[in-house]
């Protein structure tokens, strides 16, 4: 029998060690399938009516609070963050987050008119809603975009190893559940809290240096 440690010739490729830079078709799905997760998470979480972390946690419970659509408060409080995004992140960075903060209201309004989601149990939406969010910001962040908010700081302070960007993000989570304790009861305190837990847990566990060897 043939020792693969002797025969080089039948060893598996090494991948390569060099950074595969993305192409624009690969930006455009990433970028796409991304704000259809975060949306997709966000009606789970709106079903069941709880809140979840991020700028689109907030939004929500603004919806909640104030009953303007999802869609137009989200661009108005995301506007002083991508501002921020172009004197901090470049220019490629900060159009790529246009869009999409663009994408996500406009698909949340859209998305009630070809998908309803009449009942969900808090649990299922928590976990599921949270994750898939965390899912959309993961994909956004590995294509060097963010849906905004105080995920572009968070971003900002990894590349400058000053904080983990999954750290920063449950941060201003806790605060969002805090502002979130005027309009919802314990047991939907306690849901969002694990929306926001598995919403985070795809940044920490996932967005790490050299971990992802395209860019």
């Amino acid at each position: 029998m043939t020792d693969l440690k002797s025969d080089p010739s039948l060893a598996a490729p090494a991948l390569s060690e060099q950074p595969v830079p993305h192409g624009w078709g690969e930006d455009v799905h990433a970028l796409l399938t991304a704000a259809g997760l975060i949306v997709l998470g966000l009606m789970l979480l709106k079903a069941a009516g709880l809140v979840t972390g991020g700028l689109a946690g907030l939004a929500l419970f603004l919806f909640y609070l104030t009953g303007y659509p999802f869609g137009l408060l989200f661009p108005l409080i995301n506007l002083p963050f991508v501002i921020f995004a172009f004197v901090a992140m470049g220019r490629e960075f900060a159009l790529k987050t246009i869009a999409m903060s663009a994408m996500i209201p406009l698909l949340s309004l859209a998305a009630p008119h070809v998908l309803r989601i009449d009942y969900v149990h808090p649990a299922v939406a928590a976990v599921l809603g949270g994750t898939l969010v965390g899912y959309g910001l993961l994909a956004a962040a590995r294509h060097h975009a963010s849906v905004g908010g105080v995920g572009i700081v968070a971003l900002w302070l990894q590349r400058r190893n000053l904080a983990k960007a999954g750290y920063v993000q449950l941060g201003f989570d806790i605060a969002v559940l805090a502002v979130s304790m005027l309009r919802l009861d314990g047991a939907a305190l306690f849901w969002s809290a694990i929306s926001m837990v598995a919403m985070s847990g795809m940044l920490i566990l996932w967005h790490k240096p050299g971990r992802y060897i395209g860019y």
